[in-house]
């Protein structure tokens, strides 16, 4: 008996579209984290990269449950002493809706030195049009 291994030459990278409009944000990034890993191939390994590209359209109309909009705070520091920052999610998603998006994503994903790959295989646009129509799309 031998142990089935997938081959990166083998490869091929597919293209998947997902419309974030009206959606919860944390079910669209689970979906695309799952995508961008290959959970949903049969020949998925963890320690490879054989995840699709994901093309997420109309992140401004993603819906936050809850209070979450007005309450949910993302922080980051600037790396000087006292340079803590924080942003509260409504301001995020008036500034920079993709973000909100990008940072759920991004956490959902394993720390490993695949994440930085992996997050590179992610397109995100605030609304419906993107310059990825010549690839072949597939709904998700």
């Amino acid at each position: 008996m031998k142990t089935y291994s997938p081959s990166s030459k083998k490869l091929q990278k597919k293209w998947v579209h997902i419309d974030a409009s009206n959606k919860i944000l944390g079910k669209v990034a689970v979906e695309a984290a799952n995508i961008l890993i290959g959970k949903n191939k049969a020949t998925y390994s963890p320690h490879m990269d054989l995840g699709d590209k994901v093309v997420v359209t109309n992140a401004k109309n993603v819906v936050l449950t809850g209070r979450k909009l007005k309450n949910k705070i993302y922080y980051h520091h600037t790396g000087y002493p006292g340079g803590l920052r924080s942003t509260k999610a409504e301001e995020l998603m008036n500034k920079k809706p993709t973000e909100i998006l990008r940072k759920a994503v991004s956490g959902m994903l394993p720390k490993n030195k695949l994440h930085k790959v992996r997050m590179s295989n992610l397109y995100i646009y605030e609304s419906g049009e993107h310059p990825h129509n010549a690839q072949l799309l597939k709904n998700a």
